[in-house]
């Protein structure tokens, strides 16, 4: 992962104000209620909004993302809602999760770089319990014309970081699909994602 990368990210967490708000993803939200709590794992996890929320039903929260300052401004949030969270900074290969050590995944916006992407997606996969659950919501590749129409709305302009439902589904492929689709969405998500985009969601459950 290139220090550009890291240096944006670092840039964009260090502001005083959380980049995509304090209150969790939506489709998070209401993916994780119909679970039972157990052991979760967040991918780029950014300021640590979904981390909390998650704790704050009584799941066992583990999360991670490369900038220090977003883990930062997640264990500030945290302390503030008098939770706790177990946050890693740093590269998938590097953090040594255990196979099979989670009940459920969340990757919430989580655009890794192109040459990864779908390297950490089979990796998390190996992280997950056999009957576990993967939540997923990210921009479609389709979401490109909606930030040409309104920047505001936020999410890569590198069409190699967008998603299909191909990639999603060959990196998922031994998974009962519970929901899978393409769809028009309107964000309103602290300073970085508002207005419509196009998402890709997933819910699956391994096999």
């Amino acid at each position: 992962m290139s220090d550009t990368w890291l240096k944006r990210w670092n840039v964009r967490y260090r502001e005083k104000e959380y980049a995509y708000g304090i209150k969790p993803n939506e489709f998070l939200k209401e993916q994780i209620q119909k679970l039972k709590i157990g052991k979760i794992l967040l991918g780029a996890e950014g300021e640590g909004r979904n981390a909390v929320y998650s704790a704050k039903l009584g799941w066992n929260v583990y999360a991670f993302d490369i900038s220090v300052e977003g883990k930062n401004k997640a264990l500030r949030l945290a302390k503030e809602n008098k939770v706790s969270i177990d946050y890693k900074v740093g590269q998938l290969p590097e953090l040594n999760y255990g196979n099979e050590q989670f009940d459920a995944i969340a990757l919430i916006y989580a655009h890794f770089p192109a040459n990864i992407k779908a390297e950490y997606l089979k990796t998390l996969s190996k992280k997950l319990k056999k009957g576990g659950i993967v939540i997923f919501e990210a921009f479609s590749k389709n979401h490109i014309d909606y930030k040409k129409k309104n920047p505001k709305v936020g999410g890569p302009s590198d069409l190699a970081t967008l998603y299909s439902i191909e990639e999603v589904s060959s990196c998922f492929h031994n998974y009962e699909i519970i929901e899978l689709e393409e769809k028009e969405i309107e964000l309103s998500e602290g300073l970085y994602h508002n207005g419509k985009g196009s998402v890709i969601r997933f819910v699956g459950r391994k096999k």
